[in-house]
Protein backbone atom coordinates (compact mmCIF):
# COMPACT_ATOMS: atom_id res chain seq x y z
CA UNK A 1 0.00 0.00 0.00
CA UNK A 2 1.36 3.35 -0.97
CA UNK A 3 2.08 5.73 1.90
CA UNK A 4 1.12 9.34 1.25
CA UNK A 5 2.23 12.34 3.27
CA UNK A 6 -0.23 14.22 5.48
CA UNK A 7 0.05 18.01 5.37
CA UNK A 8 -0.55 20.42 8.23
CA UNK A 9 -3.28 21.90 6.10
CA UNK A 10 -4.98 18.53 5.91
CA UNK A 11 -4.63 17.95 9.64
CA UNK A 12 -6.07 21.30 10.62
CA UNK A 13 -8.82 20.88 8.09
CA UNK A 14 -9.68 17.71 9.98
CA UNK A 15 -9.73 19.58 13.26
CA UNK A 16 -12.23 21.99 11.78
CA UNK A 17 -14.76 19.29 11.09
CA UNK A 18 -17.66 19.08 13.51
CA UNK A 19 -17.17 15.36 13.97
CA UNK A 20 -13.64 15.78 15.26
CA UNK A 21 -14.63 18.69 17.52
CA UNK A 22 -17.14 16.42 19.23
CA UNK A 23 -14.49 13.77 19.76
CA UNK A 24 -11.99 16.30 21.06
CA UNK A 25 -14.36 17.16 23.90
CA UNK A 26 -13.76 13.61 25.13
CA UNK A 27 -10.05 13.70 24.30
CA UNK A 28 -8.51 16.95 25.64
CA UNK A 29 -4.93 16.07 24.80
CA UNK A 30 -5.44 16.06 21.00
CA UNK A 31 -2.53 18.48 20.48
CA UNK A 32 -0.26 15.88 22.06
CA UNK A 33 -1.60 13.31 19.60
CA UNK A 34 -0.76 15.53 16.65
CA UNK A 35 2.81 15.94 17.86
CA UNK A 36 3.06 12.20 18.47
CA UNK A 37 1.69 11.57 14.96
CA UNK A 38 4.45 13.65 13.39
CA UNK A 39 7.04 11.77 15.41
CA UNK A 40 5.50 8.40 14.55
CA UNK A 41 5.25 9.05 10.82
CA UNK A 42 8.73 10.62 10.64
CA UNK A 43 9.59 11.97 7.23
CA UNK A 44 6.16 11.12 5.86
CA UNK A 45 4.78 14.16 7.64
CA UNK A 46 6.17 17.35 6.17
CA UNK A 47 5.11 20.90 6.67
CA UNK A 48 5.81 21.62 2.97
CA UNK A 49 4.35 18.48 1.36
CA UNK A 50 1.03 18.64 -0.40
CA UNK A 51 -1.59 16.04 -1.32
CA UNK A 52 -4.03 16.16 -4.14
CA UNK A 53 -6.54 13.79 -5.63
CA UNK A 54 -9.81 12.20 -4.67
CA UNK A 55 -8.33 10.19 -1.78
CA UNK A 56 -6.97 13.34 -0.15
CA UNK A 57 -10.24 15.16 -0.64
CA UNK A 58 -12.15 12.23 0.81
CA UNK A 59 -9.79 11.98 3.82
CA UNK A 60 -9.93 15.71 4.49
CA UNK A 61 -13.67 15.88 4.23
CA UNK A 62 -14.23 13.03 6.72
CA UNK A 63 -11.38 13.74 9.09
CA UNK A 64 -8.31 11.59 9.71
CA UNK A 65 -9.81 9.94 12.82
CA UNK A 66 -12.62 8.41 10.77
CA UNK A 67 -10.05 6.25 8.99
CA UNK A 68 -8.49 4.73 12.10
CA UNK A 69 -9.48 1.30 13.33
CA UNK A 70 -10.71 2.61 16.70
CA UNK A 71 -12.16 5.91 17.87
CA UNK A 72 -10.50 8.30 20.31
CA UNK A 73 -12.89 7.30 23.08
CA UNK A 74 -11.91 3.65 22.60
CA UNK A 75 -8.21 4.49 22.80
CA UNK A 76 -8.58 6.87 25.74
CA UNK A 77 -6.22 4.84 27.87
CA UNK A 78 -3.29 5.06 25.42
CA UNK A 79 -1.09 7.92 24.33
CA UNK A 80 -0.97 7.35 20.59
CA UNK A 81 -3.47 7.91 17.75
CA UNK A 82 -2.61 6.90 14.21
CA UNK A 83 -4.00 7.30 10.72
CA UNK A 84 -4.54 4.58 8.14
CA UNK A 85 -6.08 4.64 4.69
CA UNK A 86 -9.81 4.03 4.61
CA UNK A 87 -10.55 0.29 4.37
CA UNK A 88 -13.65 -1.79 4.16
CA UNK A 89 -15.30 -3.08 7.32
CA UNK A 90 -13.74 -6.54 6.92
CA UNK A 91 -10.38 -5.39 5.58
CA UNK A 92 -9.20 -3.18 8.43
CA UNK A 93 -5.67 -3.79 9.63
CA UNK A 94 -4.99 -5.14 13.13
CA UNK A 95 -4.00 -2.67 15.83
CA UNK A 96 -0.27 -2.24 16.09
CA UNK A 97 1.27 -3.90 19.17
CA UNK A 98 3.11 -0.65 19.81
CA UNK A 99 -0.21 0.88 20.83
CA UNK A 100 -1.38 -1.96 23.10
CA UNK A 101 -0.82 -2.12 26.88
CA UNK A 102 2.43 -3.82 27.87
CA UNK A 103 2.43 -7.58 28.42
CA UNK A 104 5.76 -8.02 30.10
CA UNK A 105 4.94 -10.58 32.78
CA UNK A 106 2.75 -13.54 33.53
CA UNK A 107 0.78 -11.67 36.21
CA UNK A 108 -0.57 -9.21 33.63
CA UNK A 109 -1.58 -12.11 31.42
CA UNK A 110 -3.24 -13.88 34.33
CA UNK A 111 -5.39 -10.83 35.07
CA UNK A 112 -6.64 -10.72 31.46
CA UNK A 113 -7.64 -14.39 31.35
CA UNK A 114 -10.10 -16.25 33.49
CA UNK A 115 -8.21 -17.55 36.56
CA UNK A 116 -8.04 -21.33 37.11
CA UNK A 117 -10.67 -22.80 39.40
CA UNK A 118 -8.35 -23.31 42.36
CA UNK A 119 -7.53 -19.60 42.23
CA UNK A 120 -10.89 -18.04 41.38
CA UNK A 121 -12.85 -19.86 44.09
CA UNK A 122 -10.74 -18.13 46.77
CA UNK A 123 -11.17 -14.65 45.29
CA UNK A 124 -11.61 -11.89 46.35
CA UNK A 125 -10.90 -12.77 49.99
CA UNK A 126 -7.45 -14.14 49.11
CA UNK A 127 -5.75 -11.96 46.45
CA UNK A 128 -3.41 -13.81 44.12
CA UNK A 129 0.25 -12.96 44.79
CA UNK A 130 3.69 -14.42 44.58
CA UNK A 131 5.10 -15.83 47.82
CA UNK A 132 7.53 -13.21 49.22
CA UNK A 133 11.12 -14.19 48.55
CA UNK A 134 13.88 -14.82 51.11
CA UNK A 135 15.07 -11.23 50.72
CA UNK A 136 11.82 -9.98 52.28
CA UNK A 137 10.47 -12.93 54.29
CA UNK A 138 12.41 -15.35 56.46
CA UNK A 139 10.77 -18.37 58.05
CA UNK A 140 12.25 -18.62 61.53
CA UNK A 141 10.36 -21.49 63.05
CA UNK A 142 7.36 -23.74 63.37
CA UNK A 143 4.81 -22.43 65.90
CA UNK A 144 2.10 -25.07 65.87
CA UNK A 145 0.03 -27.35 63.69
CA UNK A 146 -3.41 -26.03 62.98
CA UNK A 147 -6.47 -27.90 61.82
CA UNK A 148 -5.50 -27.78 58.14
CA UNK A 149 -1.85 -26.75 57.99
CA UNK A 150 1.20 -25.42 59.83
CA UNK A 151 1.55 -22.06 61.54
CA UNK A 152 4.94 -20.51 60.89
CA UNK A 153 6.98 -17.84 62.61
CA UNK A 154 8.04 -15.40 59.88
CA UNK A 155 10.19 -12.28 59.91
CA UNK A 156 9.32 -9.44 57.54
CA UNK A 157 12.58 -7.59 56.82
CA UNK A 158 10.85 -4.53 55.35
CA UNK A 159 8.51 -4.07 58.33
CA UNK A 160 11.17 -5.32 60.77
CA UNK A 161 8.48 -7.32 62.56
CA UNK A 162 7.72 -10.93 63.39
CA UNK A 163 4.41 -12.43 62.24
CA UNK A 164 2.55 -15.71 62.60
CA UNK A 165 1.55 -17.07 59.19
CA UNK A 166 -1.03 -19.82 58.89
CA UNK A 167 -0.34 -21.87 55.76
CA UNK A 168 -3.39 -23.67 54.36
CA UNK A 169 -2.88 -26.13 51.49
CA UNK A 170 -5.73 -25.65 49.03
CA UNK A 171 -5.90 -29.41 48.58
CA UNK A 172 -6.83 -29.83 52.26
CA UNK A 173 -9.40 -27.03 52.16
CA UNK A 174 -11.16 -28.53 49.13
CA UNK A 175 -10.87 -32.12 50.33
CA UNK A 176 -12.47 -31.31 53.69
CA UNK A 177 -15.16 -29.10 52.20
CA UNK A 178 -14.32 -25.98 54.21
CA UNK A 179 -13.96 -23.47 51.37
CA UNK A 180 -16.71 -21.10 52.54
CA UNK A 181 -15.66 -21.47 56.16
CA UNK A 182 -12.09 -20.45 55.30
CA UNK A 183 -13.26 -17.39 53.38
CA UNK A 184 -15.62 -16.47 56.21
CA UNK A 185 -12.71 -16.55 58.66
CA UNK A 186 -10.91 -13.84 56.69
CA UNK A 187 -14.05 -11.76 56.10
CA UNK A 188 -14.73 -11.72 59.84
CA UNK A 189 -11.16 -10.94 60.90
CA UNK A 190 -10.96 -8.03 58.48
CA UNK A 191 -13.78 -6.35 60.45
CA UNK A 192 -12.14 -6.74 63.84
CA UNK A 193 -10.05 -4.05 65.47
CA UNK A 194 -10.08 -4.51 69.22
CA UNK A 195 -7.35 -4.45 71.88
CA UNK A 196 -8.23 -7.96 73.10
CA UNK A 197 -8.62 -9.60 69.69
CA UNK A 198 -5.74 -11.00 67.67
CA UNK A 199 -5.13 -8.73 64.69
CA UNK A 200 -5.16 -9.91 61.08
CA UNK A 201 -2.39 -8.21 59.10
CA UNK A 202 -2.70 -9.70 55.63
CA UNK A 203 -3.90 -12.66 53.59
CA UNK A 204 -3.17 -13.90 50.08
CA UNK A 205 -2.97 -16.99 47.91
CA UNK A 206 -0.45 -18.61 45.62
CA UNK A 207 -1.06 -21.45 43.20
CA UNK A 208 -1.25 -24.12 45.89
CA UNK A 209 -1.63 -22.36 49.25
CA UNK A 210 -3.59 -19.82 51.26
CA UNK A 211 -1.75 -17.58 53.72
CA UNK A 212 -3.25 -15.80 56.74
CA UNK A 213 -0.77 -13.49 58.50
CA UNK A 214 -1.38 -12.18 62.02
CA UNK A 215 0.62 -10.53 64.76
CA UNK A 216 3.07 -12.85 66.47
CA UNK A 217 2.56 -13.36 70.21
CA UNK A 218 5.85 -14.49 71.70
CA UNK A 219 4.23 -15.46 75.02
CA UNK A 220 2.17 -18.22 73.46
CA UNK A 221 -1.30 -19.15 74.67
CA UNK A 222 -3.12 -19.21 78.00
CA UNK A 223 -3.29 -23.00 78.03
CA UNK A 224 0.51 -23.30 78.21
CA UNK A 225 0.64 -21.03 81.25
CA UNK A 226 -2.27 -22.85 82.89
CA UNK A 227 -0.40 -26.16 82.52
CA UNK A 228 2.62 -24.61 84.24
CA UNK A 229 0.66 -22.80 86.95
CA UNK A 230 -1.92 -25.44 87.77
CA UNK A 231 -4.54 -22.85 88.64
CA UNK A 232 -4.77 -19.07 88.85
CA UNK A 233 -5.95 -16.89 91.71
CA UNK A 234 -9.14 -14.87 91.53
CA UNK A 235 -7.18 -11.67 90.97
CA UNK A 236 -5.76 -12.96 87.68
CA UNK A 237 -9.09 -14.56 86.77
CA UNK A 238 -10.77 -11.21 87.39
CA UNK A 239 -8.54 -9.52 84.80
CA UNK A 240 -8.77 -12.36 82.26
CA UNK A 241 -12.57 -12.43 82.57
CA UNK A 242 -12.89 -8.66 82.02
CA UNK A 243 -10.64 -8.72 78.94
CA UNK A 244 -12.22 -11.80 77.37
CA UNK A 245 -15.73 -10.60 78.18
CA UNK A 246 -14.94 -7.30 76.45
CA UNK A 247 -13.79 -9.17 73.35
CA UNK A 248 -16.92 -11.36 73.24
CA UNK A 249 -19.20 -8.36 73.75
CA UNK A 250 -17.51 -6.61 70.83
CA UNK A 251 -17.91 -9.67 68.58
CA UNK A 252 -21.54 -10.20 69.49
CA UNK A 253 -22.40 -6.56 68.83
CA UNK A 254 -21.20 -7.22 65.26
CA UNK A 255 -23.35 -10.35 65.06
CA UNK A 256 -20.32 -12.67 65.16
CA UNK A 257 -20.32 -15.89 67.18
CA UNK A 258 -16.84 -17.32 67.83
CA UNK A 259 -17.79 -20.98 68.56
CA UNK A 260 -14.35 -22.04 69.77
CA UNK A 261 -13.54 -20.03 72.90
CA UNK A 262 -10.88 -22.01 74.77
CA UNK A 263 -7.53 -21.48 76.46
CA UNK A 264 -5.59 -22.63 73.39
CA UNK A 265 -7.18 -19.79 71.40
CA UNK A 266 -6.30 -17.12 73.95
CA UNK A 267 -2.90 -15.69 73.02
CA UNK A 268 -0.88 -13.45 75.32
CA UNK A 269 0.85 -10.15 74.58
CA UNK A 270 4.35 -9.35 75.82
CA UNK A 271 2.65 -7.73 78.85
CA UNK A 272 0.55 -10.80 79.56
CA UNK A 273 -2.80 -9.48 78.31
CA UNK A 274 -5.27 -11.56 76.32
CA UNK A 275 -5.80 -11.74 72.57
CA UNK A 276 -8.72 -13.86 71.38
CA UNK A 277 -7.63 -15.69 68.22
CA UNK A 278 -8.56 -18.37 65.66
CA UNK A 279 -11.79 -17.43 63.91
CA UNK A 280 -11.84 -20.56 61.76
CA UNK A 281 -15.19 -21.71 63.17
CA UNK A 282 -16.74 -18.26 63.55
CA UNK A 283 -19.78 -17.14 61.62
CA UNK A 284 -22.05 -14.15 61.34
CA UNK A 285 -25.56 -14.43 62.73
CA UNK A 286 -28.32 -11.95 62.00
CA UNK A 287 -30.34 -10.62 64.91
CA UNK A 288 -32.48 -13.50 66.12
CA UNK A 289 -30.51 -15.96 63.96
CA UNK A 290 -29.69 -19.50 65.00
CA UNK A 291 -26.94 -21.99 64.16
CA UNK A 292 -27.15 -25.80 64.09
CA UNK A 293 -23.64 -27.06 63.32
CA UNK A 294 -21.97 -29.11 66.05
CA UNK A 295 -18.51 -27.60 66.15
CA UNK A 296 -15.87 -26.36 68.57
CA UNK A 297 -13.90 -28.15 71.29
CA UNK A 298 -16.00 -30.72 73.12
CA UNK A 299 -14.85 -29.69 76.62
CA UNK A 300 -16.15 -26.16 76.06
CA UNK A 301 -19.35 -26.88 74.10
CA UNK A 302 -22.63 -25.63 75.49
CA UNK A 303 -25.46 -28.19 75.84
CA UNK A 304 -27.40 -26.64 72.96
CA UNK A 305 -24.35 -26.99 70.69
CA UNK A 306 -23.80 -30.64 71.67
CA UNK A 307 -27.44 -31.38 70.85
CA UNK A 308 -27.16 -29.88 67.35
CA UNK A 309 -28.90 -26.58 68.04
CA UNK A 310 -30.54 -24.29 67.61
CA UNK A 311 -28.04 -22.06 69.38
CA UNK A 312 -26.79 -18.47 69.23
CA UNK A 313 -24.21 -16.16 70.83
CA UNK A 314 -25.12 -17.42 74.32
CA UNK A 315 -22.99 -20.50 73.54
CA UNK A 316 -19.84 -18.36 73.70
CA UNK A 317 -20.69 -17.23 77.26
CA UNK A 318 -21.00 -20.87 78.35
CA UNK A 319 -17.49 -21.50 76.93
CA UNK A 320 -16.21 -18.50 78.89
CA UNK A 321 -17.75 -20.02 82.04
CA UNK A 322 -15.95 -23.34 81.43
CA UNK A 323 -12.69 -21.47 80.84
CA UNK A 324 -12.96 -19.42 84.07
CA UNK A 325 -13.98 -22.49 86.08
CA UNK A 326 -10.88 -24.38 84.84
CA UNK A 327 -8.54 -21.43 85.45
CA UNK A 328 -9.43 -21.04 89.13
CA UNK A 329 -10.26 -24.66 90.06
CA UNK A 330 -7.38 -26.25 88.15
CA UNK A 331 -9.41 -28.81 86.22
CA UNK A 332 -12.35 -29.00 83.82
CA UNK A 333 -15.76 -29.55 85.41
CA UNK A 334 -16.49 -32.50 83.09
CA UNK A 335 -13.90 -34.73 81.42
CA UNK A 336 -14.02 -35.08 77.64
CA UNK A 337 -15.91 -37.91 75.97
CA UNK A 338 -15.17 -39.32 72.50
CA UNK A 339 -18.57 -38.42 71.02
CA UNK A 340 -21.07 -35.60 71.34
CA UNK A 341 -23.96 -37.77 72.49
CA UNK A 342 -22.12 -39.14 75.51
CA UNK A 343 -20.73 -35.71 76.32
CA UNK A 344 -24.21 -34.20 76.15
CA UNK A 345 -25.52 -36.74 78.64
CA UNK A 346 -22.72 -35.93 81.08
CA UNK A 347 -23.21 -32.18 80.73
CA UNK A 348 -26.98 -32.47 81.31
CA UNK A 349 -26.47 -34.56 84.45
CA UNK A 350 -23.55 -32.64 85.94
CA UNK A 351 -24.62 -30.13 88.64
CA UNK A 352 -21.75 -27.65 88.00
CA UNK A 353 -21.49 -26.87 91.68
CA UNK A 354 -18.72 -24.38 92.44
CA UNK A 355 -16.32 -25.24 95.31
CA UNK A 356 -16.91 -23.23 98.48
CA UNK A 357 -13.27 -22.14 98.40
CA UNK A 358 -14.27 -19.59 95.72
CA UNK A 359 -15.67 -16.22 96.70
CA UNK A 360 -19.42 -15.74 96.62
CA UNK A 361 -19.03 -13.22 93.79
CA UNK A 362 -17.16 -15.75 91.63
CA UNK A 363 -19.64 -18.50 92.48
CA UNK A 364 -22.49 -16.23 91.38
CA UNK A 365 -20.75 -15.34 88.12
CA UNK A 366 -19.93 -18.96 87.21
CA UNK A 367 -23.42 -20.13 88.13
CA UNK A 368 -24.97 -17.64 85.71
CA UNK A 369 -22.51 -18.40 82.92
CA UNK A 370 -22.97 -22.18 83.31
CA UNK A 371 -26.74 -22.09 83.25
CA UNK A 372 -27.88 -24.97 81.00
CA UNK A 373 -30.86 -23.04 79.66
CA UNK A 374 -29.44 -20.50 77.17
CA UNK A 375 -32.46 -18.22 77.61
CA UNK A 376 -31.69 -17.85 81.34
CA UNK A 377 -27.91 -17.73 80.95
CA UNK A 378 -25.83 -14.59 81.39
CA UNK A 379 -25.35 -13.79 77.73
CA UNK A 380 -24.43 -10.15 77.14
CA UNK A 381 -21.66 -7.78 78.16
CA UNK A 382 -23.83 -5.30 80.05
CA UNK A 383 -25.16 -7.97 82.42
CA UNK A 384 -21.63 -9.36 82.68
CA UNK A 385 -20.27 -5.98 83.83
CA UNK A 386 -22.98 -5.70 86.50
CA UNK A 387 -21.84 -8.85 88.29
CA UNK A 388 -20.56 -8.41 91.86
CA UNK A 389 -17.30 -10.05 90.77
CA UNK A 390 -16.54 -6.89 88.74
CA UNK A 391 -17.60 -4.34 91.33
CA UNK A 392 -15.44 -1.20 91.05
CA UNK A 393 -13.87 -2.59 87.85
CA UNK A 394 -13.39 -0.41 84.80
CA UNK A 395 -13.77 -2.22 81.50
CA UNK A 396 -11.80 0.49 79.70
CA UNK A 397 -9.12 -1.31 77.70
CA UNK A 398 -6.42 1.26 78.50
CA UNK A 399 -7.00 0.87 82.22
CA UNK A 400 -7.14 -2.93 82.00
CA UNK A 401 -3.79 -2.96 80.19
CA UNK A 402 -2.16 -0.32 82.37
CA UNK A 403 -0.13 -2.85 84.32
CA UNK A 404 1.61 -6.01 83.11
CA UNK A 405 0.31 -9.38 84.30
CA UNK A 406 3.25 -10.37 86.49
CA UNK A 407 2.28 -14.01 86.87
CA UNK A 408 2.38 -14.45 83.07
CA UNK A 409 5.74 -12.71 82.78
CA UNK A 410 7.16 -15.00 85.45
CA UNK A 411 5.79 -18.16 83.85
CA UNK A 412 7.30 -17.15 80.49
CA UNK A 413 10.76 -17.65 81.99
CA UNK A 414 9.87 -21.08 83.40
CA UNK A 415 12.40 -23.72 82.25
CA UNK A 416 9.58 -26.01 81.06
CA UNK A 417 7.76 -23.30 79.11
CA UNK A 418 9.07 -24.29 75.66
CA UNK A 419 8.25 -27.97 76.12
CA UNK A 420 4.75 -27.18 77.38
CA UNK A 421 4.18 -24.78 74.50
CA UNK A 422 5.04 -27.45 71.90
CA UNK A 423 2.65 -29.96 73.61
CA UNK A 424 4.25 -33.10 72.26
CA UNK A 425 5.49 -31.75 68.92
CA UNK A 426 9.06 -32.80 68.23
CA UNK A 427 11.57 -30.01 68.81
CA UNK A 428 14.07 -31.89 66.63
CA UNK A 429 12.07 -30.84 63.57
CA UNK A 430 13.19 -27.24 64.04
CA UNK A 431 16.85 -28.19 63.76
CA UNK A 432 16.44 -28.93 60.04
CA UNK A 433 13.56 -26.63 59.25
CA UNK A 434 12.74 -26.88 55.54
CA UNK A 435 10.38 -24.19 54.33
CA UNK A 436 10.07 -25.78 50.87
CA UNK A 437 8.89 -29.02 52.44
CA UNK A 438 6.27 -27.18 54.48
CA UNK A 439 4.99 -25.26 51.46
CA UNK A 440 4.82 -28.23 49.08
CA UNK A 441 1.30 -29.43 48.39
CA UNK A 442 -0.60 -31.10 45.53
CA UNK A 443 -2.00 -29.11 42.64
CA UNK A 444 -5.43 -30.77 42.72
CA UNK A 445 -7.77 -31.58 45.61
CA UNK A 446 -7.63 -35.31 44.88
CA UNK A 447 -3.91 -35.57 45.49
CA UNK A 448 -2.41 -35.74 48.97
CA UNK A 449 1.08 -34.37 49.54
CA UNK A 450 3.33 -37.05 51.04
CA UNK A 451 5.34 -34.44 52.93
CA UNK A 452 2.19 -33.23 54.69
CA UNK A 453 1.17 -36.80 55.51
CA UNK A 454 4.59 -37.49 57.01
CA UNK A 455 4.40 -34.33 59.11
CA UNK A 456 1.01 -35.34 60.56
CA UNK A 457 -0.58 -31.94 60.03
CA UNK A 458 -4.07 -33.09 60.83
CA UNK A 459 -6.28 -31.50 63.50
CA UNK A 460 -4.06 -30.73 66.44
CA UNK A 461 -6.15 -28.47 68.68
Amino acid sequence: MKNTAITDTGLYACLRTQRLKNELKLFPFASFCLKYLRKLMGSDISRNSKRTGPAAQRRNSLGFLSNTKVSITQRLGHSAVFSQPALGQDDRLPISKVLLPPENDSETLAIKTDPPTLISVFLPEFPLRMMPGPDSFQVQGFIAKGSYGPILKVKDFFQEKIYAVKVLPKSEIMKRGVLEQTKEEVIIQQQLKHPFIHTLQDCWQTKRHLFIMCDYCDFGDLYTHWLLKGKFGEEEAHLFAAELGSALGFLHDLGIIHRDVKMENILLSDQGHLRLSDFGLSRRLKRGGRAFTICGTILYMAPEVLSGGPYNHAADWWSLGILLFSLVIGEFPVSAEPDHGTMLSKVKDFPYSIPKTCSSALISLLSELLCKNPESRLRNLECFKMQAFFRSTSFDSLILQKRPVNVILELRTHPSWAAKAMRGLSLDYLDNFDCDKILHSPTTPTEVSQSLVDMDLGPGK
